[in-house]
Formats: structure tokens, sequence, C-alpha cells
């Protein structure tokens, strides 16, 4: 007997989004939980980061409550001008309302056209194109064919620790185990050399086969800042070497450290810069790579070879309105010398945490781009609690820290990489000069208690279990109620 198929269940209908948003508001964990990944869920409710966010409004996150918090993780980098700035929702408005003949492909468009005139204005005179991008990975990838292909050489090179990105090529010179493991093999002919030593560099560079060395400026994984005459020596090194020097500004560039792009403090001339994040005004993704002429005239060198590079939505006109809105703000607001003001204002509250906190070995940062690194204190309990937890989970310790910001002070923040005893702050660049000191006298006050190792575990431990018991009680799904939220 044949048996029959259970009844397919209808396909709902697809509601709108001001609907979604109006009835489904709180679903968020449980939808993460069923259909995305369900293991950030499990981190966000461990250590109580379960919000549901239902706005944002310049430097702060709000909630379901309505609670305001500072959010210092910026979108890794993303919101320089803040959320929702209303300069860049009214360009993507503007764009939409007219109706532009968007992504011709077999032709050109104006805004991107111009995002490119606007933003090589704003660059070394080394750049002279502009190659658009949807994400800072692919800038990075598009600076990898780029190079191989303009050299004819195969190696790329690349500093220890660096980040770049998640897709296959940029993975390939990720210096970061935890992202590359599992995904071999990788790009052939990629190599890590040390960050800020040139002498190894050199070495690599004299074989005669290097098409690029792809270096941050400040490298965002721990806000690792280069020696000072490196970032110089480097580039001159690859000039010798007929190499390519190419800057990654992904998180560096659009005014975060202080200046435009972070290479004018080495006065850099990069053969290819990388650019994403904030370039997207918080809106809509981009990504584009600025290269020198002569490089891309290599590339692009015959009518047949003009569509070797590309990318479906590269260049689209919403990211391109967003981007020249980002521009536009930056420069009006003065938000490029205002990181760097609030960057040393940042640096002069925190720098004395090192000698008042036996746990803080450095604060360092460039702009608003910031860091803080703990380690163990003195010896006793304190230091055999801090061993014992390292042991356990390393750099565990750090969530003493961030976890009681967010709980305590509604500050978001986090560790600066896997498994490091790194803090690091991006603050969206609009941030007030109040809510900069509101973040050190509350950094200072957390540390004091995370000091006490033993208490401060035992005080965190609990917490956690608290909020492990309740996340268990709660029916998968259950919604906050919405309690005076603003959007």
């Amino acid at each position: 007997m044949t048996s029959v198929p259970p009844p397919v269940p209808p396909v709902p209908p697809v509601p709108a989004v001001r609907e979604i948003l109006a009835r489904r508001t709180g679903e968020e964990m449980a939808l993460n939980e069923r259909h995305l990944n369900p293991q950030m869920g499990r981190i966000l409710r461990t250590l109580g980061f379960d919000r549901s966010w239902v706005g944002g409004e310049g430097a702060h996150l709000i909630d379901a409550e309505g609670e305001r918090y500072l959010d210092l993780f910026g979108g890794y980098g993303v919101f320089a001008i803040g959320r929702n700035h209303p300069e860049a929702v009214a360009a993507v408005e503007e764009v939409m309302a007219a109706r532009t003949g968007n992504l011709p492909q077999l032709g050109v468009t104006l805004l991107s056209g111009v995002l490119a005139e606007q933003l090589l204005a704003r660059a070394p005179g080394s750049v002279a194109a502009m190659v658009p991008a949807n994400s800072g990975t692919e800038a990075v990838e598009a600076a990898i064919k780029i190079a191989r292909a303009a050299t004819g050489r195969p190696r790329i090179l690349y500093a220890e620790h660096a980040f770049h990105g998640l897709t296959l090529g940029s993975l390939s010179i990720n210096g970061n185990t935890e992202f590359r493991e599992g995904f071999g093999p990788l790009l052939a002919g990629c190599q890590a050399v040390p960050f800020g030593d040139e002498h190894t560099l050199e070495r690599e560079l004299a074989r005669g086969d290097v098409a690029a060395f792809v270096v941050e400026p400040v490298q965002g994984k721990g806000v690792n800042l280069p020696p000072p005459a490196y970032l110089p020596a480097a580039q001159a090194l690859c000039r010798q070497a007929g190499t390519l020097f190419v800057c990654d500004e992904v998180q560096t560039g659009l005014g975060r450290t202080g200046r435009m792009l972070a290479l004018e403090h080495w006065g850099l001339q990069p053969d290819l810069i990388c650019l994403a994040k904030a370039l997207s005004g918080g809106l809509v993704p981009i990504g584009a790579v600025l290269v020198s002429r002569a490089a891309f005239e290599r590339v692009f060198d015959g009518m047949e070879r003009a569509v070797r590079h590309g990318s479906t939505f590269g260049g689209n006109d919403l990211a391109a309105a967003a981007a020249l809105a980002t521009l536009r703000v930056l420069e009006r607001e003065g938000l490029v010398e205002r990181a760097a003001r609030l960057g040393e204002l940042l640096l002069e509250l925190t720098r004395p945490l090192q000698e008042r906190f036996e746990v803080v070995t450095d604060v360092r940062g460039l702009g608003l781009m910031w860091a803080i690194e703990l380690g163990p204190p003195g010896g006793g309990a304190r230091r055999a609690t801090w061993q014992a937890i390292e042991r356990a989970q390393p750099g565990l310790f750090s969530q003493l820290i961030t976890v009681p910001l967010f709980h305590e002070h509604h500050i978001l923040c986090q560790v600066a990489g896997h498994r490091m005893n790194v803090i690091k702050a991006l603050p969206p660049l609009v941030v007030e000069e109040e809510e900069i000191r509101r973040f050190a006298a509350a950094l200072a006050q957390v540390l004091a208690a995370a000091e006490r190792v033993p208490t401060a575990m035992a005080r965190f431990g609990i917490g956690m279990a608290r909020r492990a018991a309740l996340a268990r009680r709660q029916p998968t799904g259950a919604r906050r109620q919405p309690t005076g939220a603003r959007r």
C-alpha cells in the first residue's frame, strides 16, 4: 500500500516591514535559535547581552524597555557618524525617490563616479582610480587580485595577528588561527611576517616574488600600533622590491584615528587603499579599493579585460549616496578633528589606570580606536585565581570588566579578539565628551572590583548562573514587552 505523504503546511505570506516591527519585536533570540546561529544566542544569554534592540541614535542603542546604552562596539567601526544620522538617511531616501537608473551593468552611473572623485581628492596622490566593492573583505579580495595581476607575482605578505576579512582570499591573509581553522587549504602563496619587524619583511621581499604586502596601519585585533618608523620603512622596502604596498584602512579609515586616513600619521603613499565600514554611513554595505594608475592600467589593460574584476552590486546608487553623505557629515561636523581631540582625552583619562591597578598592563590607542590590556595581579590567592581562570578559558578575565560595564553602567564594549585579555572601544565619532568621561569613570569603578579577583569571580559566576537559570525558565520565543521604547 502506498503511503500518503503528510500535507505540506501552507507557506505564510511575507509581511510588510512595518508589520514585522510592530508585531514581532522581542522574537529576535527565538528566531536566531531556530534559523540563524544558536551558538551566538548561547553567548548572549550567558553574558546577559540578550537585549531586544529596537532603536539606535547617535552613539546609543535603545532596548525594548527604552533604556539607552552607550555603544562602544560601534558595529565593529561601522557607525562613525552615529546610528541613523539624519543626513545619511535622507541621502538614501533621495536616491530612492529619484528612481535612478541604478546598476545598468553595461553602463556607468553618476553617483559612483562622484564618490570615486571625492574619495580620491581626500587620498594621497599615489592612488588615482577606484574599484567598487560591497564590504571590507571584498575590497581586500580585490586588492589581492589586482596586486597579482599587476605584478605577475604569486606571493602575498601580511602581518601576524592581522584581520583583513573572512572570505577565502582575505582569510588566507588573516593572522588569527581561530578564524582560519577548518577552512583550509587556503590561498597558496600567502605568508605572515611579524608586525613591526622590517628585517623579516626585507628578507621575504628580497626573494623577488611578492606581489603585495597588505597591512593595517593599526591592527584592529588588539589595537596594536606599529613602531614609529615601521610603516615608512615597509613602504620603502616594497618600492625597492617592486612589490605593491597595500594599506587596509577598512577599520582605521574615515576619521577613526583622528585623520581622514590613518596612513596620514606616517605620510604614506600606498599603491592600494582598502576602505569600507564607516563609508556605509551605517546604512548600506559598501567597500572600495583606491588604486594607483600604474597598477590599475596593468590590470584593466584593454577592452577585452574591462570586466575582468567586478561585483554585481558594487557601485550601486544607494551605497554611493550613503558614502557621499558620510564624507559630508565627517567634514561639516568636524568629526575627524573631534576624534583626535576626544581620543587624546580618552587616553588622558585612562592611562593613569595602568599605575592605579595591578591588572592593567597597557592602555593604548589612536584617535577613537582604543584598548586596555589586562594581566595577572601579584602573588597569592588573586594570582592563583587568575591562572585558574585562564586555564579554564583564556581571556575570560576581560568579561569581569565588560559584563558589569553593560549591566551596571549601560555601556556596550567587548574583548578585542579571541583568547586575549584586551578590551577595545570604537566609539562613534559623534560621541559626547561627557560620555567619554562617564566611560572612564565606570571603567575605573569596575576595575577596582575586578582586581579583587576571587570575590569578583564569585560575583561573576553567581551572575552568570542567575542569567542562565532565567534563560532556562523563559519559554522559547518569549517576548519582553516594550515600555516606552523609542525608534
